[in-house]
């Protein structure tokens, strides 16, 4: 692809420096993102990208993601469902592109940049690779790209004009910090917490080897320092006639209700500002309880869905257009018909039988990859009872 037609070559990146995150310094990131005269969001973003470490944070919003992703779609020419349409979209890029635009919900603002378009082996047009042009670079409140970090944003390369306004589309409002903003007190609090928990298990968490000696030879005394240092998991010593070995246990016993306890409210936090709920991720109590935070993440979803749809339909399906795919009078929509377990698939097909329904065997045959060449009429009556 083109230099001048890709904002990825035109920056030069730069190795994130990785740092201890606290919260004062998300507060001073923060107020640097928000500044009304020099907005700059790199130190957020370093923030972002060291608490999307945690497993917890990171599952959540996978989950939340894949359920979108999951979805069916499909494309209509002229409100007529389009097979040929649909397959140029069933493609590694465009699943990209869906992927990138949904990280906008967390990350922010988000610039995603589309490469040459090219013939692949079904003879349909697609691009050949979707990527994000690297957030720091990105000045949304300016809509501009700066080459080098730290430059100024006003005087960057507009990807809103020119050549770049043909091969990227931003997801997400100028001013928008996304989710995880809001994640970042509990992530790092809940790290600060392992962290403490890790000191305290090495402080309380094995017993003191106490050694009274009435010896006063530095020479024996030595000796006695290395046996209690190599002692180790053998927890044993040879030690001086006169010399008292005793293990003083840990009497404390409020570790778990500290440390775990904290740990655990943190990833609810967390789980509350991903999923709106936090049973879909961790074990509920009852089952309408886990019912009723089920359906406020459906609800999430079909929101995220939502959004997509009109971002396709309103900016990614003219830039494909402008690049001559041919989908002029393509609409984008989910397909929102009732979607059965494989379970619940196989019930209702017995049911459907049993009630004498006749059921084409191409069906079947396409579905377990079973070819079928008649029916056996001596099982016929008894098979399906």
């Amino acid at each position: 692809m083109d230099a001048k037609r890709s904002a990825i070559a035109q920056i030069v990146q730069q190795t994130q420096a990785l740092y201890q995150k606290t919260i004062g310094a998300w507060r001073n990131a923060w107020q640097h993102a928000i500044s009304a005269t020099s907005p700059d969001r790199r130190m957020l973003y370093d923030i972002y990208d060291d608490i999307i470490t945690d497993l917890h944070l990171s599952g959540a919003i996978d989950q939340r993601k894949d359920m979108v992703l999951r979805k069916a779609f499909f494309i209509t020419i002229d409100g007529e469902q389009s097979e040929e349409a649909l397959a140029t979209f069933e493609s590694t890029w465009f699943k990209d592109f869906l992927s990138y635009a949904l990280d906008s919900i967390y990350y922010g603002h988000s610039l995603i940049q589309f490469n040459e378009v090219r013939t692949g082996f079904d003879g349909l047009k697609e691009f050949a690779s979707v990527e994000l042009v690297p957030r720091k670079h990105v000045s949304p409140e300016y809509g501009t790209i700066i080459r080098t970090l730290g430059d100024d944003p006003s005087r960057g390369v507009s990807y809103r004009e020119g050549v770049l306004k043909d091969w990227c589309i931003e997801v997400g409002k100028p001013r928008d910090l996304g989710k995880l903003l809001k994640c970042v007190p509990s992530a790092i609090s809940k790290r600060n917490a392992l962290a403490f928990w890790d000191e305290f298990a090495q402080l309380f968490g094995v017993p003191v080897r106490v050694v009274k000696t009435s010896s006063r030879d530095s020479g024996e005394i030595n000796a006695i320092k290395n046996m209690l240092e190599n002692m180790g998991a053998a927890a044993w010593g040879l030690f001086p006639e006169g010399t008292e070995l005793e293990f003083v246990e840990n009497s404390k016993g409020d570790a778990f209700n500290v440390f775990d306890k904290r740990i655990d409210r943190a990833n609810n936090e967390m789980s509350k500002g991903i999923l709106g709920q936090t049973m879909t991720l961790d074990s509920g109590s009852s089952l309408s309880q886990s019912e009723t935070h089920l359906e406020v993440l459906h609800n999430l979803v079909e929101k995220d869905a939502d959004m997509l749809r009109d971002i396709i339909n309103d900016k990614l399906l003219p830039l494909m257009n402008a690049h001559g795919f041919g989908l002029e009078r393509a609409r984008f929509n989910w397909n929102n018909d009732t979607q059965y377990t494989p379970a619940e698939q196989l019930q209702m097909e017995q049911m459907l039988l049993n009630a004498g329904y006749e059921i084409d065997a191409d069906y079947f045959a396409q579905k377990y990859g079973v070819p079928i060449t008649g029916r056996n009429q001596s099982l016929q009556n008894s098979f399906f009872a």
